[in-house]
């Protein structure tokens, strides 16, 4: 059986605990709390005591209904709190997962962009490249194919020429034809094609005005196929390497026109 001095001093070491509402601790003069003038016989004190000890638990026990239920609300409290915050954490984990994945999204973008730019300069430059490369073998093709045109009819020309001297004839005939309008003609040919020339001087003649003076001489120190004019007016060169050299000057200047 618990005493009463144990009971009341739980008692009191619960009240100053919780610091809940007093428990009023009777005065334990028997006599003035008995309030009776009948003498303290032992029954008398037994059943006082089983009263108090009687009025002592049921104040114990709603004492403990009361902490139990402010334990009960306390713990209910903390497991919301606990469920709010596992609630917060998963919207906090969500909302950093979806920042970091439009982070990662956004830094993924730029990248690709990034090596999108770098592989169209890449082949910008690798295109570029070719086109410069492609435009000066064309370029050095296009010296080659000239220099070899030029040095076929310089050969066909001197086959023509040998096979048939009427072609210097007619070259020199286009030469005095420029020189029409001129008040003196002087025609120089080398000694191979003098005596051709001379032949036809009366058909050379015809070109000009009656009255214009027209003369031919022989220049031995020009090439075989040389021939100028001289006029009032300045020397029209006429010989066959002339013509072809300008002919050339004429091709190039057709060739840097195309670039």
């Amino acid at each position: 059986m618990t005493s009463l001095s144990k009971i009341f001093r739980n008692v009191y070491l619960d009240e100053t605990r919780e610091n809940s509402k007093p428990i009023q601790i009777r005065n334990l003069h028997v006599q003035e709390m008995m309030n009776t003038d009948e003498p303290l016989t032992l029954d008398v004190l037994t059943q006082e005591r089983s009263k108090m000890i009687e009025e002592v638990n049921q104040e114990i026990a709603e004492k403990r209904s009361i902490l139990t239920k402010d334990i009960e609300e306390t713990k209910q409290y903390i497991e919301d709190q606990l469920n709010t915050w596992e609630e917060e954490k998963i919207a906090y984990q969500q909302q950093a997962y979806d920042e970091g994945f439009v982070q990662g999204l956004e830094e993924g973008r730029l990248k690709a962009q990034a090596d999108m730019q770098n592989s169209l300069k890449l082949a910008n430059d690798a295109m570029k490249t070719a086109h410069e490369n492609a435009a000066n073998y064309l370029q050095q093709q296009e010296q080659v194919i000239l220099e070899l045109a030029i040095r076929t009819a310089e050969r066909i020309i001197a086959t023509k020429l040998e096979e048939n001297e009427e072609l210097f004839l007619s070259i020199v005939k286009r030469g005095l034809k420029e020189a029409r309008e001129m008040k003196e003609i002087k025609l120089y040919v080398s000694p191979a094609y003098f005596e051709l020339v001379s032949n036809n001087r009366e058909e050379l003649s015809s070109i000009f005005p009656i009255d214009v003076p027209f003369m031919i001489f022989v220049d031995e120190d020009m090439n075989e196929t040389d021939c100028y004019i001289e006029t009032n007016h300045g020397r029209i060169v006429v010989s066959i390497d002339d013509q072809v050299q300008e002919l050339r000057r004429k091709l190039v200047d057709i060739l840097d026109s195309m670039e």
